[in-house]
């Protein structure tokens, strides 16, 4: 063994400046979630406040979305049950309830790019968890869904929809939902940080993916090219949610696509978190 080597070996670890080993990226990075997790109790509080922020001085406050929300399922399922033929007991809740999911999926997707924008002086004079910002943005967004949900219980309450425990289902659909919505609120954080103009951008394709998503019509009239809306995964997961409040399965390929999309997704996220953390507050 060389003299470079047994030096090597027996130089020193590097140490913080409180005496600690310092952590590796990637260890900073898990930290910093884990920490994030464990302030629920600051990132509800932040969420709430921003709800309340938004709509202050409003007689209705959140519940003008439900409004609006109930105004435009109604209007557009009177008028493409006509267009397409359908039966409007059968289409009007198909619509509905893709017009709540497709509305929190839109919503965390803008709301991603500004995470770390929107929250700029505390992420520069205040030290928290950088992970507690994505957490805000998730749980925000479902505060509003849950307002939003109102306008389906409406629609089972009027046309005496009957649910069984298929609709279970929904609940792990909806939990991937806010899983991806949190790597997303992560990744397009930093992203849209670094370079301005990614936003407008991510704004004029979620407007195109609502056209070529099966919302307000369904795969099946599609015919022989009805694999090309399978394998969407903006409808793999509104469909893991869609199908059981329905009482129907999701399409199996439903799941793949979703789990796909939360593995990979997911584990690129944070690889970027971890590279390029350090440098979210020169970037806000």
């Amino acid at each position: 063994m060389t003299i470079e080597a047994k030096d090597s070996m027996l130089a020193p670890v590097a140490q913080t400046p409180a005496g600690r080993p310092r952590r590796s990226r990637t260890e900073a990075a898990l930290h910093d979630i884990a920490d994030g997790t464990r302030r629920w109790w600051m990132w509800t509080a932040m969420s709430w406040q921003d709800i309340l922020q938004r709509y202050r001085g409003s007689v209705l406050g959140p519940f003008w979305l439900t409004l609006s929300m109930a105004i435009a399922i109604l209007a557009l399922g009177f008028l493409y049950s006509e267009l397409f033929r359908l039966d409007v007991r059968t289409y009007l809740p198909y619509l509905c309830i893709g017009l709540v999911i497709w509305t929190l999926i839109a919503s965390l997707l803008q709301d991603a790019c500004s995470t770390f924008i929107g929250a700029e002086q505390m992420v520069r004079q205040i030290k928290l968890p950088y992970s507690v910002h994505a957490y805000r943005v998730v749980w925000r967004n479902l505060i509003i869904a849950a307002h939003n949900i109102v306008v389906y219980v409406g629609v089972v309450i009027l046309f005496d929809l009957k649910l069984s425990l298929v609709s279970l289902i929904a609940v792990p659909g909806l939990l991937l939902i806010l899983f991806n919505g949190f790597w997303v609120s992560v990744m397009l954080g930093m992203i849209c940080s670094r370079f301005r103009d990614v936003p407008q951008i991510i704004a004029s394709l979620i407007q195109i993916a609502f056209f070529v998503t099966p919302i307000i019509w369904s795969p099946d009239l599609l015919e022989h090219r009805i694999g090309f809306a399978h394998w969407n995964p903006l409808f793999g997961f509104i469909d893991l949610m869609r199908a059981p409040l329905l009482n129907q399965y999701p399409h199996p390929t439903s799941w793949i696509t979703t789990l796909l999309v939360t593995a990979i997704g997911g584990t690129v996220s944070f690889l970027f978190f971890a590279r390029f953390r350090a440098r979210i507050p020169y970037w806000a």
